[in-house]
């Protein structure tokens, strides 16, 4: 039995952002995986894991890996990324553009 190949990624996006509904929806979101994925890099470059991360902001790793997953749309709040900022010992800076 032959297996079927799947798309590549980059195939598989275009096509679904050719849907108005879709591409809307993948754009009202980008800035918050933006934040997710920086919050991600941040702590791994400062050598953290999540369990980490709880530890220093009173939280469990569930908490964590829920905040910095992409596959959710979970929004975090203001001071709960201000102490994930310092418990990387980073501040938060918000802007507008």
């Amino acid at each position: 039995m032959q297996k079927t190949k799947r798309p590549a990624f980059a195939d598989f996006k275009s096509k679904a952002l050719a849907n108005e509904e879709v591409r809307n929806e993948y754009n009202a979101l980008k800035p918050l995986f933006a934040i997710k994925k920086k919050l991600v890099a941040a702590r791994v470059a400062k050598g953290l894991t999540q369990d980490d991360i709880a530890k220093k902001i009173g939280t469990s790793k569930s908490n964590i890996s829920r905040l910095e997953s992409l596959n959710n749309t979970y929004m975090p709040n203001l001071a709960t990324l201000i102490k994930y900022a310092e418990a990387l010992e980073m501040r938060l800076d918000i802007g507008l553009k």
